[in-house]
């Protein structure tokens, strides 16, 4: 049954409003069988039913017509950054994406947060206030480790922003969800097993296996910013020496270069060809590109993606970055070439992916008394 739903969904979605019988002529269903698929859709409101009017010379009743509800299974990501609040609406149904951002300072306090997402979110749906425009809201978050700020206490977060929005709420790690959204609609769109690594203030990535990400027993995976690449380098917040987050993040690459730079400066510097900005450039993508190398002999993707505000400042790294890996990455007999690209998605990543965690149209959040369920625990 779910097969024929989802070529019902498919049919509408392509085609517009159809009959019932042209409907079953496309996908080839009896009648029994699409009068019961329709009817649970129409039950769980993701197909509505209309009948257009006759006009005064209309012969008969008009046939009914069937379409896709276009308020059902809307969905929401944010992506609370350091600096910015980001959103991104998906009508899952139809598969349209709107996103927006509003800077907000560093220290903004999580209600304020909260409240700017829901004004941002808003602007997307036409203005509607209701607490029951979205069947669910995933919420990107930035580990602790980016920065100074106190750690975030994810039960209190998807409380606060599942009371705002009257809806279930998903969390999870900002990297792991680029991953994610780089996989569904970005750079690695159609592969199945994805390296990516963000390279940004906070070097990170995530691991997505067989169309899903991995989390792992205690849902850190994706911390490769903090594998050892210079035993005797400098101490990093993890208590370790020489982690990639050492040598590959933003700041790290602008003190190599120099001290007062910010990223404009080194774009501006690798332009003109500098010397010491692509030698600083070359060093991060050559460190980075040995870790890669390794987590893909171990972990075989189909394709690794890099991506972050140090990719976008600086594209040359990713020169430095493919030369290690196919250097490094051991291949086997016939096997296709590991596919290396830089992400596509930029800024709304983290938003993309977490609407993407809750993309599949028939999870829509309701209870089976048919309204929408708020779950205060947030889902790791």
């Amino acid at each position: 049954m779910r097969t024929h739903s989802d070529q019902v969904l498919r049919s509408l979605r392509q085609s517009g409003p159809l009959t019932r019988g042209e409907l079953g002529e496309l996908c080839g269903l009896s009648r029994t069988t699409l009068y019961e698929v329709v009817s649970r859709l129409v039950d769980q409101g993701l197909v509505v039913a209309t009948v257009p009017d006759a006009g005064p010379r209309g012969r008969g009743r008009p046939a009914e017509l069937l379409a896709l509800n276009p308020d059902a299974g809307r969905v929401l990501g944010i992506d609370f950054g350091r600096r910015a609040v980001r959103v991104a609406a998906m009508a899952v149904l139809h598969d349209d994406v709107g996103t927006a951002v509003e800077r907000c300072p560093a220290d903004a306090p999580w209600p304020e947060r909260v409240a700017l997402a829901r004004r941002l979110a808003d602007t997307l749906t036409g203005g509607r206030p209701r607490l029951d425009v979205f069947d669910g809201v995933g919420v990107s978050v930035t580990d602790p480790a980016a920065g100074p700020s106190a750690p975030v206490d994810r039960r209190a977060l998807a409380t606060l922003v599942g009371r705002s929005f009257g809806t279930r709420v998903r969390l999870d790690a900002a990297p792991r969800l680029a991953a994610l959204a780089e996989t569904v609609r970005g750079a690695a769109a159609g592969q199945r097993d994805v390296l990516y690594l963000e390279l940004s203030d906070r070097v990170g990535g995530g691991l997505v296996s067989a169309g899903a990400l991995h989390h792992g027993a205690h849902g850190r995976s994706g911390e490769f910013g903090h594998i050892t690449v210079e035993p005797a380098g400098p101490s990093c917040a993890c208590g370790g020496r020489g982690c990639l987050q050492t040598v590959a993040s933003t700041g790290a690459v602008l003190r190599a270069y120099r001290a007062a730079a910010d990223a404009a400066d080194l774009t501006a510097a690798l332009c003109a060809g500098e010397p010491a900005a692509h030698a600083a450039v070359r060093r991060a993508g050559t460190y980075a590109g040995r870790v890669l190398a390794g987590l893909a002999n171990a972990l075989a993707p189909g394709a690794v993606v890099v991506g972050g505000e140090l990719v976008t400042a600086a594209p040359a790294l990713m020169e430095a970055v493919r030369r290690e890996l196919g250097a490094n990455v051991v291949r086997f007999g016939s096997r296709p070439p590991l596919l290396v690209r830089r992400a596509e998605l930029g800024e709304f990543a983290a938003a993309l992916g977490a609407v993407f965690l809750l993309r599949r149209p028939t999870e829509a959040g309701r209870s089976k008394s048919g309204r929408r369920a708020f779950n205060p625990d947030p889902e790791y």
